[in-house]
């Protein structure tokens, strides 16, 4: 990370107008949605969609054969799982390629996959491919589609060159790490819709049976008009990797990229972006400013990098509503992965890995069991969407979540009230101006 970054980052001066790297397009080109119309709005999402249905089912099956080709880039334990899911989906699928920054991380993920899937998994050794740069020859490796499962810093680049390539993208959440990153992401996926590929991205939620049911009945007015949102992440932590001695600062930070703001986003964007997006799900739009407070508290040696271990945040929606986020990574503290909507009629309470309950104030109360996994509902309505030629795009509100969490990051870096608008057009380019080991 440059010192200019680091200057505005820790001293919150001019925090927001660091000279980008990115080269990207005009605002107009790319704004997200305003508070109250979602980035999936029915007009957008069916735009071209005859047009998409028609790309799709031609790249699908361009080589003359029903399998779907991946590659896998990134092969850290969520990449690994989400090779897994793609492997379990009922179409027809194969992993033939792989990609890492370093090798023994995709050994490791390609023995773990080959256990599960045995049968769907063809990566020999021309087909494997590391270094920083390595995910462009596994792009160009015969491959139909993506997954984009390392570092989210590198996010930006590497749905871009996909796109590009003209590969169907699954990508994991957070899709970037900086306001520039989201506005790379938002013409990407404007060129993937004209290119009429899909895009998926990783918030699982979406695709579970609890979060459907709940949201949608308080979108159908059951608990009235919303007051106030709730949304915890709440853990012990994650792992931390420890430093080698032969290895270079950029060798270090990328294995240890989670405790680095320009390779994770801090835990606000990495994990709690999860249930920023459920806010932004139910209030059908991002917010228009937050205000909030973080800091190293307990994780404070240099192996925890430079994020922060707690951030406590409010943002407020274009109509008033204000949304309570807390997340924070404190072994020995309450932990929960939640979200919360309450309304002048009734109340919705949703745990991450447990149920959903919505009461009805003088009434009704229902509740809804976990379900199946929502990492392998996402996949499978992937490749439902695909084999059946329909247009699959998340990568609207996939951005629009990412933002919302960098502006609650922003608003704690900062201490300062930050406006949407202000945040969605920062300069401040986390991105190190050169990328070598």
């Amino acid at each position: 990370m440059s010192r200019a970054v680091r200057r505005a980052r820790f001293l919150g001066t001019d925090c927001f107008s660091v000279k980008s790297l990115g080269g990207a397009t005009s605002m107009s080109e790319m704004a997200v949605s305003s508070s109250k119309g979602s980035a999936l709005g029915g007009s957008a999402a069916a735009a071209g969609g005859l047009a998409t249905a028609l790309a799709l089912t031609r790249s699908v099956h361009a080589a003359g054969s029903d399998v779907i080709k991946i590659a896998l880039v990134g092969c850290g334990g969520r990449g690994t799982g989400a090779a897994i899911n793609a492997l379990s989906t009922k179409a027809p699928v194969r992993l033939v390629a792989m990609h890492d920054a370093f090798r023994d991380r995709l050994d490791s993920s390609l023995k773990a996959i080959q256990t599960r899937c045995p049968d769907r998994v063809d990566v020999p050794e021309e087909r494997k491919f590391t270094g920083l740069d390595g995910y462009l020859q596994a792009m160009e490796a015969g491959v139909d589609m993506v997954l984009l499962c390392g570092p989210p810093g590198f996010r930006p680049m590497q749905f871009e060159a996909a796109v590009k390539a003209g590969k169907h993208v699954f990508m994991e959440k957070p899709v970037a790490t900086d306001a520039p990153g989201v506005r790379r992401i938002l013409a990407a996926n404007a060129e993937a819709k004209r290119k009429g590929l899909a895009v998926a991205v990783g918030h699982h939620l979406r695709h579970e049976v609890k979060h459907k049911e709940a949201i949608g009945r308080i979108h159908d007015g059951m608990i009235g008009r919303i007051e106030f949102l709730r949304i915890y992440f709440n853990s012990s932590g994650v792992w931390v990797y420890q430093r080698r001695p032969e290895e270079t600062e950029m060798q270090y930070q990328v294995r240890n990229w989670y405790y680095f703001t320009w390779l994770s986003g801090d835990h606000i964007v990495e994990q709690h972006v999860h249930d920023i997006d459920v806010a932004n799900w139910i209030m059908r739009g991002h917010p228009i400013s937050a205000n909030g407070m973080g800091g190293r508290q307990v994780r404070i040696g240099k192996q925890y990098g430079e994020i922060f271990d707690h951030h406590s945040v409010e943002f407020e929606y274009g109509d008033g509503t204000r949304c309570f986020s807390v997340c924070r990574h404190m072994p020995g503290c309450w932990m929960s992965f939640s979200e919360h909507a309450h309304g002048t009629k009734g109340e919705v309470n949703i745990e991450g890995h447990g149920r959903a309950v919505l009461r009805v104030f003088g009434g009704p109360t229902l509740n809804w069991e976990r379900g199946p996994d929502g990492h392998q509902l996402e996949m499978d309505d992937l490749f439902a969407a695909l084999l059946a030629g329909r247009p699959y795009n998340e990568g609207d509100w996939g951005a629009e979540a990412t933002m919302t969490a960098i502006l609650g990051r922003m608003a704690t870096y900062s201490g300062r009230v930050v406006r949407w608008d202000e945040a969605i057009q920062s300069t401040l380019d986390l991105m190190p101006e050169r990328l070598a080991w």
